[in-house]
């Protein structure tokens, strides 16, 4: 983001907002007899298994090594559309390292109280996708889920991981641009775009494309006009500096630097 003289102005603007509608908060916190001290903070009610609940029941598959934004992207346009309720869920309830080792996610719920689910969502990771696309227990709730989802979904390699499950055989479908030629091993048809659906299966490509997947749901889901407020929502307006977000604008020299920077940075 560049800032420029007026952008200054802006930026003070924008901070006495903040900052009158905090003290506005501690005002009301005072005024209903907890002055000086912060209400803690609860989870939402947990209605994840009830179909009869009214919600959709979104569960995002956490596992040690997975790529925060896969999962953090999509989450942050689901968990506005009208009546859903997200949950974070993995092998173990509990901390889960992502891919660089320098930022946790929690998974609130572990496998086995998972039961049914209306939307599910894989994300992808590193050396971590490959552990979990080898795991049986993974594996086997994966295809339990997919039995009844309304939506089954992936971004960048999490693709892989429902190929594993043998759920794109003989679908299109799309992953991160340096794995595409692994859909072919679990006998999917690679296909180009950001995302890719194909029956009740979702594939997004690489990382942010998980967005624009989760923004597609939203309008599946609900209808465009309610995706395009979660697209206001989340102020989601890419104009990036540099027009190298694909490998098809990128040299060979900037692909190769590319994948250095990932191997890296899981490597502190």
């Amino acid at each position: 983001m560049v800032i420029d003289e007026r952008g200054e102005g802006r930026r003070g603007v924008l901070k006495g907002a903040v900052v009158a509608a905090v003290g506005a908060g501690l005002l009301a916190a005072g005024s209903s007899g907890t002055a000086g001290a912060a209400e803690e903070w609860k989870p939402r009610a947990a209605d994840h298994d009830d179909p009869a609940s009214g919600r959709v029941r979104v569960a995002v598959l956490l596992y040690q090594g997975v790529t925060a934004l896969d999962a953090i992207g999509p989450y942050e346009v689901l968990c506005r559309v009208p009546g859903a309720r997200v949950s974070m869920v993995a092998r173990r309830a509990g901390r889960i390292l992502t891919d660089t080792g320098q930022v946790a996610l929690i998974a609130e719920r572990s496998l086995r109280e998972v039961r049914g689910v209306d939307v599910l969502l894989v994300p992808g990771g590193g050396p971590g996708m490959v552990t979990a696309s080898r795991d049986a227990e993974t594996l086997d709730w994966i295809r339990r889920m997919h039995r009844t989802t309304t939506w089954t979904t992936s971004v960048c390699t999490g693709s892989l991981i429902l190929g594993a499950a043998g759920l794109l055989r003989g679908l299109p479908a799309t992953t991160y641009w340096a794995s595409r030629g692994q859909l072919a091993t679990f006998g999917a048809v690679y296909t180009p775009g950001r995302f890719v659906e194909a029956g009740k299966i979702i594939t997004a490509a690489g990382v942010s494309a998980g967005i624009d997947m989760a923004l597609h749901l939203t309008s599946r889901l609900t209808n465009d006009r309610v995706a395009q407020a979660a697209q206001l929502a989340v102020e989601y307006d890419p104009d990036p500096p540099y027009d190298t977000g694909s490998p098809e604008k990128a040299d060979a020299e900037l692909r190769a630097l590319a994948l250095k920077l990932i191997e890296d940075s899981a490597a502190r």
